[in-house]
C-alpha cells in the first residue's frame, strides 16, 4: 500500500501554493527538490538565469590564525630567521615575517617532542611522542613529509643535530644513543649503550638520555647528559668514554660555553653547576641563584627544579645566563619566571602564564664563536613573547601576530568578506590611539620567508566576540590577520562587588559579560550584541569623544496566556505595565535593587547600567541598553536571535519566550510579547500577561528542539553543548538532568533554553527583528489601531502536522485556540529579518516588513508603518500592522534572504552612517541618507520578489506577493543543519549550508540546486557549531580549538590561486663564513684534525642497524609522492624541480667521488715518491 503523506498536503495548502509540493528524501545527505513550473511560477523562473555551476566550487583550508593550542616545544633557525612551534595534538605552526604563517599537521595527532631546524637547508626535524621521526620540506608553501623513521623498541627523549651535518643524534628513554642519516632517514649501525657510557662499576642504570651535544672545540666529541646527574664525555672516534661527571641531582638540560672548555648544567635542587673538562671530579662552581644565603660549609637551600638553562657568552660584555623555574619554595604565591644573569645583575622576568620552553637568539649558528645574544624566545602555555637583550630593562617586542585571540575565551565570531574599504583604516586609526606602550623600538627579529599581497585584494573583517565582555575587530585581508580596534561592552554596566550578582549567577556561573551575538551593519557602522545575562547594547561608530548617560530601557519578556479569556477593558489595562518600560537613566532606585530575601524578586535586571555620566572616547560609543528583567522570582531567559534596521531605527530580539522590538531612536520599547500572542487572533488589548510555570523549565527548555536529538543520540552526548564548553579549555562532566534534556541544536545554561542556531552570526546575514506599533504613546486619541490590529489578525487555523520518519520528531501543531496549545510548551524565536517586502498575499507595493522564524518551523510576517516624513520620524510613533501571513518548514528557522526578479540578492536598508556627533555638520547635512535597495518598479502585474527560507531541515523558495513556494529542497533527513547563510559568489547568490554530520553544502538560487555536498568536519565540538561562519566570495571560518581561528575556502578560483597567496618559507640566503679563529688559536685552540663523520657512521665501517629497531617510512612529501602528482603545468614544474634536485644531488655525489680519487692520487703519489727516495741511491745488485 503506498504511504500517504499527510506533511507535504499540509505545508502546500500553509504555503498557499496549489501547484507545489515538498520532495521526499529518504537519503542521510543532500535532499532533493521538486518545482512545478505553472503560471506565474514558471514564467519567473524563465527571467532568473543561474550562472553559478559546481566547478565553481571547491572545500579547502586556507590558513589558520592564533596561538597554537596546547604547546610543546620550540625551535629556530638562525640564518634563515624562522621560528617553528609543535603541540601536543601533532600540530607544527612555522612563523616568520608578517604574512608568513604555515600550519602542518602530523596525521597520527602524536604530541611533538621536539623540533630540529636543518639550519638555512629548508628542512625541519620533528621527534613525537609516538617514538617517529619526520622530515619536513620546507622549500615548499605546504610543507611536506619527504621521510619518516619508527622506532619499535625504544622510546625517544632527546635529538639533537649539530650544524652542518647530516648525522641526527638521537637519545633514547633507555639511555642508548643512535644515529640517523638525514639525507636516506636511515639508522646507523654506530650506537653508544649506557652500559658502555658509564663506568662498569655503576650498578644503577643512568636514566634517559637528557642531552646530547658535541664539543664547540671537537666536533668528534659528543657530550651525553642522563637524568640521574651523571655526564659523559664520549669520544665517537675511539669509542669510549673520555671523561664522566658525577652529581648527586637530577639534570635537567646542559649547554657549552663556546671555548668548549667548560659546560653548565641545571639541576632539579634549583643550582646550576659549572664544569671545568680539566677538573671533571667537581664542578668548578655551584651556585643557587634565588636560594637562601647560608652559612660557609652549609649546602645551598634547594629551590625549585630549573627546567632549562642556556649559556651565551658576548664579545664586548659578560656572559648571559638564562634560565627559566629555580625560584624559592617559600614564594608559592610567585608566578613562573624568566631569569636573566648578566654580569652581577640578575633579573627576573615574571610571566603571564606557565613557561613551556624558550631559546636564546643568536648572530651566528656556529657554536665555537662568540654567541651574541640578542633577543629570547619565551613560549607560554598561552602566549609567545621575545625579550629584547640588547637593552638594560629588557622590554618585549610588540609580537605582529595574532597571538592574543583568547585573551578572553572566544564565544562567538562573525566575518565580513568584501566589505566597505573605508572601514579598515578608520578603525585602525581609531585602534592604535589605544595600543600598549613600553615595546622595544625595534623590529620583531623573527623576519624570515617572504609574502606578497597576491591576487586577491578586497576588505574582510572578523569580529569576535569573548567571555569578558569584550569585542575585537580584525582585519583579514590578503589570509592574514591584524588587530584593528578593541570594544569593552562590560564598561557600560557598574563593577559588582564582593557578595552582589547573586541574580546573575543564577543565570550563568561566571562571565555575565560573555557575548552571545553579534549584529553590525557595515555600511550604516550600528554595531549590536547580545550577552549571556540577557541585555543588548547598541552602539554608534563615531570620531569624537562625549561624555554623556547612558540610556536604558527594560523589558518584561516572560508571558503567557491565561485559560480563560478576556477580562473587561474598562477593569484590565489593555497592555502590561508600562513602567518597566520608559526610558530609565536611574536603574538604582527602589525597583532595581535586589529584592530582600524571602521576597519574590521582579522587575529587577541582571546586572546594573551606570547612571552616572560617562565618558566615550572616539569608537564605537553606547547608544542605549536593553536589560530582560526577573518577572514574578523567574531569571529572563537568553537572547536566542537578534537583528537591527538602521534604515528603521529599529532592534528586535528574541528568546524562547517571546519578542521585543524597541525603537532606538525614540528611546521606546514598541513590544514585548511572548511567542504564543503572535499567533492569536484576538486584539492583543484584551490578553492577560502571565509569567511561566516555575516546576516546567525542563519540561519547555526540551521542546524547543526536542525532535532534532532523535537524530543524533550519540552524539547529544558527546558535543558540550554549555555555554562553559567555549570559556573553559578541557571538557566538563554535564549534570544528568541537562544531558537528558538537551538536543544538539539546543544550549542550557543552569537550565535555561537558548539557542545555537542563531549563535554565531555570518557576515551577509541579516537577522529580522519582530517590528509593532510604539504602544505606549498610543492614548485614548488614537484608537484606530485596535481595529486595524483585529482585522490584520483574522481567526485561522493552522493545519496540525503530523510524523513523517521518526516519532515525536517535530511538533509544529499551531491554532489560534488556546486549548489545542501545549501549556507546558515554549517556542523559541530563532530568525529575525528586516526587507522591503509584501507583507501580505497579492499586496501590490512593498513596505518595511518583519521576517519572524521560530524553533518550530513557523515563519511569520509583520508589516511596519513607518513616518513617511524623516522629521517625523524623531516624534512620531511606529506602528505594527500584523500582516496574518504564516509560511512553514521543517526544523527549526535559520536564515532569511530576498531576491529580485531578475535573480540578484536584496540587502536589507540601510542609513547612510554620518558622525552623530559631529558639531561642523549644518542642519540640511543632518537629514538621514537612506539606501532602501528596492526592487526596480515594473508595470507588469505578478510576483516581484523572491524570499529564501531555510532551516534545519529543508530550504523553500515563495515568489511574493502571491506567497506561491516555487522550490523545496530537503537538505538533510538524518541531521540537521548548523548554520545557512545566503552568500554571493561571482556575483551571484547561493545558499550555503554547514550541517552537523560535517557536510558542506551549497546550494544555487532560486532553484536551490546542489552544487557542492562534501564531508568536511564532523562536529565533535559544540565550539565548532557556534563559531561557523560563512560569507560572501566563497570564505568562511571557524573555531577550530580554544585559541585558534580556522579559515577556508569554498571556491575553485581561490583554491587555485591559493598557492600564489601564501608566504615562502625558505628564501636563499648564504650561510655566513666562520670567523678565522687565528693561527695560534687553531694551533693550540682545539683539535686540528678534520672529523668525518660519513667515514665513522656509514654502513662501510659501522654496519647496518638491525631491522627490528627501527623503521624506514617514504613520505607523502617525497620523491617518489612528488612523482606521482598531478599531470599539466604544476605537474611539469613538479617533475623539473625533481629532476633538478636528482641532478644536484648526482653532482654532489660526483664531486665527492672526485674529491675521493684525487685523495687516492695524493696518497699514491706520496708512497711512489717515498719509494723513490728508498731506492735513488742504491745500485742494481743491492736489490
Amino acid at each position: 500500500m503506498k504511504k500517504f503523506n499527510f506533511r507535504k498536503v499540509l505545508d502546500g495548502l500553509t504555503a498557499s501554493s496549489p501547484g507545489s509540493s515538498s520532495g521526499s528524501n529518504s537519503g542521510g545527505g543532500a535532499g532533493s527538490a521538486s518545482t512545478h513550473p505553472t503560471g506565474t511560477a514558471a514564467i519567473l523562473r524563465e527571467e532568473v538565469q543561474e550562472t553559478l555551476t559546481s566547478d565553481y566550487f571547491q572545500i579547502c583550508k586556507t590558513v589558520r590564525h592564533g596561538f597554537p593550542y596546547q604547546p610543546t616545544t620550540l625551535a629556530f633557525d638562525p640564518v634563515q630567521k624562522i621560528l617553528a612551534i609543535g603541540t601536543r595534538t601533532g600540530a607544527i605552526r612555522i612563523l616568520g615575517r608578517p604574512g608568513v604563517d604555515c600550519y602542518c599537521q602530523h596525521e597520527s595527532g602524536a604530541a611533538v617532542l621536539q623540533l630540529q631546524f636543518l639550519i638555512n637547508e629548508g628542512a625541519l626535524v620533528s621527534a613525537s611522542s609516538d617514538d617517529t621521526l619526520h622530515l619536513w620540506n620546507l622549500r615548499q608553501k605546504k610543507p611536506a613529509i619527504l621521510h619518516s623513521l619508527k622506532f619499535n623498541r625504544e622510546r625517544i627523549t632527546y635529538c639533537h643535530l649539530p650544524f652542518q651535518s647530516k648525522w641526527l643524534y638521537v637519545g633514547t628513554e633507555r639511555g642508548n644513543t643512535h644515529i640517523v642519516n638525514i639525507e636516506s632517514f636511515i639508522l646507523s649501525g654506530y650506537v653508544i649503550m649506557w652500559n658502555k657510557a658509564i663506568e662498569l662499576s655503576t650498578k644503577t642504570h643512568p636514566g634517559p638520555v637528557v642531552h646530547l651535544s658535541d664539543s664547540p672545540r671537537d666536533e668528534g666529541k659528543l657530550l651525553i647528559g642522563y637524568e640521574n646527574g651523571t655526564v659523559v664525555f664520549w669520544d665517537l672516534k675511539s669509542k669510549r668514554a673520555e671523561l664522566r661527571v658525577y652529581y648527586d641531582e637530577a639534570i635537567h638540560s646542559i649547554d657549552w660555553h663556546h671555548e668548549g672548555k667548560q659546560f653548565m648544567c641545571s639541576h632539579s635542587d634549583g643550582s646550576l653547576t659549572l664544569w671545568n673538562l680539566k677538573s671533571p671530579s667537581r664542578p668548578f662552581q655551584t651556585t643557587v641563584p634565588h636560594g637562601k644565603s647560608q652559612r660557609e660549609g652549609r649546602k645551598p637551600e634547594s629551590c625549585k627544579p630549573i627546567l632549562k638553562v642556556e649559556y651565551k657568552t658576548c664579545r664586548n660584555s659578560e656572559p648571559f645566563i638564562i634560565f627559566s623555574g629555580g625560584l624559592s619554595y617559600d614564594k608559592a604565591c610567585r608566578r613562573p619566571s624568566l631569569t636573566i644573569m648578566h654580569g652581577k645583575a640578575i633579573t627576573v622576568l615574571e610571566m603571564d602564564h606557565p613557561i613551556v620552553e624558550f631559546l636564546t637568539l643568536c648572530e651566528t649558528p656556529y657554536p665555537n664563536e662568540f654567541q651574541e645574544p640578542y633577543a629570547v624566545a619565551v613560549l607560554l602555555e598561552k602566549d609567545l613573547i621575545v625579550v629584547d637583550l640588547t637593552q638594560s630593562n629588557f622590554p618585549i617586542f610588540e609580537n605582529p601576530y595574532p597571538m592574543d585571540i583568547h585573551e578572553s575565551p572566544v564565544t562567538c565570531t562573525a566575518y565580513f568578506a568584501d566589505c566597505p574599504p573605508d572601514l579598515i583604516l578608520v578603525l585602525y586609526s581609531i585602534g592604535a590611539k589605544h595600543k600598549k606602550q613600553g615595546y622595544s623600538n625595534k623590529e620583531w627579529p623573527i623576519s624570515g620567508g617572504a609574502w606578497n599581497l597576491g591576487t586577491q585584494t578586497y576588505p574582510e573583517i572578523i569580529i569576535t566576540g569573548h567571555a569578558d565582555g569584550s569585542i575585537k575587530f580584525w582585519d583579514a585581508s590578503a589570509i592574514t590577520l591584524q588587530m584593528l580596534y578593541k570594544l569593552k561592552t562590560s564598561k557600560v554596566f557598574e563593577k559588582q562587588k564582593v557578595g552582589e550578582g547573586k541574580q546573575t549567577c543564577e543565570i550563568v556561573e561566571e562571565d555575565p559579560y560573555a557575548i552571545q551575538m553579534i549584529y553590525w551593519c557595515p555600511e550604516s557602522r550600528i554595531f549590536c550584541v547580545s550577552g549571556v545575562s540577557a541585555y543588548v547594547i547598541i552602539y554608534k561608530f563615531s570620531r569624537h569623544e562625549i561624555t554623556t548617560e547612558i540610556v536604558s530601557l527594560e523589558v518584561r519578556l516572560q508571558y503567557d496566556i491565561e485559560d480563560i479569556i478576556t477580562p473587561e477593558p474598562e477593569t484590565s489595562p489593555p497592555f502590561p505595565d508600562l513602567s518597566s518600560q520608559l526610558p530609565s537613566r536611574s536603574l538604582s532606585g527602589s525597583t532595581n535593587t535586589v529584592a530582600s530575601e524571602g521576597v519574590t524578586k521582579d522587575s529587577i535586571p541582571c546586572l546594573n547600567v551606570k547612571t552616572r555620566p560617562v565618558r566615550m572616547p572616539p569608537g564605537y560609543q553606547a547608544e542605549l541598553v536593553i536589560q530582560l528583567v526577573w518577572v514574578d522570582g523567574e531569571p529572563p531567559q537568553q537572547i536566542t536571535s537578534l537583528a537591527v534596521s538602521s534604515a528603521y531605527g529599529i532592534v528586535a530580539f528574541g528568546n524562547c519566550n517571546g519578542l521585543a522590538v524597541v525603537d532606538f531612536i525614540q528611546k521606546t520599547v514598541l513590544l514585548s510579547m511572548g511567542t504564543i500572542d503572535l499567533y492569536r487572533s484576538s486584539d492583543i488589548y484584551q490578553r492577560q500577561p502571565r509569567s511561566p510555570r516555575k516546576n516546567k523549565q525542563f519540561i519547555a527548555d526540551n521542546f524547543c528542539m526536542r525532535g532534532l536529538s532523535n537524530f543524533y543520540p550519540d552524539l547529544t552526548k558527546r558535543i558540550r553543548t554549555s555555554y562553559q564548553s567555549l570559556t573553559e579549555l578541557n571538557d566538563s562532566p554535564v549534570p544528568q538532568e541537562l544531558e537528558r534534556c538537551k538536543s544538539p541544536t539546543s544550549d542550557h545554561v543552569n537550565g535555561h533554553c537558548t539557542s545555537p542556531t542563531s549563535q554565531s552570526c555570518s557576515s551577509g546575514k541579516r537577522l529580522s527583528s519582530a517590528d509593532v506599533s510604539k504602544i505606549n504613546r498610543w492614548g485614548p486619541g488614537r484608537p484606530p489601531f485596535r481595529k486595524a490590529q483585529s482585522a490584520a489578525c483574522m481567526e485561522i487555523s493552522l493545519p496540525v502536522t503530523t510524523e513523517e520518519s521518526r516519532e515525536n520528531s517535530y511538533n509544529r501543531s499551531r491554532s489560534s485556540s488556546i486549548s489545542s496549545i501545549d501549556k507546558d510548551s515554549k517556542e523559541a524565536i530563532t530568525a529575525l529579518y528586516f526587507m522591503e517586502s509584501f507583507a501580505r498575499k497579492n499586496d501590490s507595493t512593498i513596505s518595511p516588513c518583519l521576517f519572524v522564524g521560530t524553533s518550530l518551523g513557523m515563519v511569520l510576517i509583520i508589516s511596519l508603518n513607518l513616518p513617511s516624513a524623516d522629521e517625523q520620524r524623531f516624534t512620531e510613533p511606529v506602528m505594527v500592522l500584523p500582516s496574518g501571513t504564516f509560511l512553514s518548514l521543517k526544523g527549526a528557522v535559520l536564515t532569511f534572504s530576498c531576491m529580485d526578479r531578475t535573480g540578484g540578492l536584496m540587502q536589507p536598508p540601510y542609513e547612510v552612517w554620518r558622525d552623530p556627533n559631529n558639531i561642523d555638520e549644518n542642519e540640511k547635512s543632518c537629514r538621514r541618507k537612506l539606501v532602501m535597495n528596492c526592487p526596480s518598479p515594473s508595470q507588469e502585474i505578478g510576483d516581484h520578489q523572491y524570499t529564501i527560507i531555510c532551516s534545519e531541515k529543508q530550504a523553500k523558495v515563495f515568489s511574493l506577493p502571491s506567497q506561491t513556494c516555487l522550490y523545496v529542497h530537503n537538505i538533510t533527513e538524518t541531521s540537521f543543519i548548523l548554520q545557512a547563510d545566503v552568500v554571493v559568489m561571482c556575483n551571484s547568490a547561493c545558499l550555503a549550508c554547514f550541517c552537523a554530520n560535517g557536510h558542506i553544502m551549497i546550494m544555487s538560487l532560486p532553484s536551490l540546486r546542489p552544487m557542492l555536498d562534501v564531508n568536511y568536519l564532523p562536529l565533535t565540538d559544540m565550539r565548532i557549531a557556534r563559531t561557523f561562519c560563512f560569507t560572501n566570495e566563497g570564505q568562511a571560518l571557524y573555531l577550530v580549538s580554544p585559541t585558534e581561528i580556522q579559515r577556508l575556502t569554498y571556491s575553485q578560483e581561490m583554491c587555485d590561486n591559493l598557492q600564489d597567496m601564501l608566504g615562502d618559507l625558505f628564501t636563499p640566503i648564504e650561510t655566513p663564513e666562520a670567523q678565522n679563529r687565528g693561527f695560534l688559536k687553531g694551533l693550540f685552540g682545539g683539535s686540528g684534525q678534520t672529523f668525518d663523520r660519513e667515514e665513522l657512521f656509514g654502513e662501510a665501517s659501522a654496519g647496518k642497524a638491525s631491522r627490528s629497531l627501527a623503521q624506514h617510512i617514504p613520505g607523502p612529501g617525497g620523491i617518489e609522492g612528488m612523482k606521482g602528482a598531478a599531470g599539466g603545468v604544476m605537474g611539469e614544474l613538479t617533475r623539473a624541480r625533481i629532476a633538478l634536485d636528482e641532478r644536484g644531488q648526482r653532482l654532489g655525489e660526483l664531486e665527492e667521488k672526485t674529491a675521493g680519487m684525487m685523495t687516492s692520487a695524493e696518497a699514491f703519489s706520496k708512497h711512489a715518491h717515498e719509494l723513490m727516495l728508498k731506492y735513488k741511491d742504491k745500485k742494481w745488485y743491492q736489490f
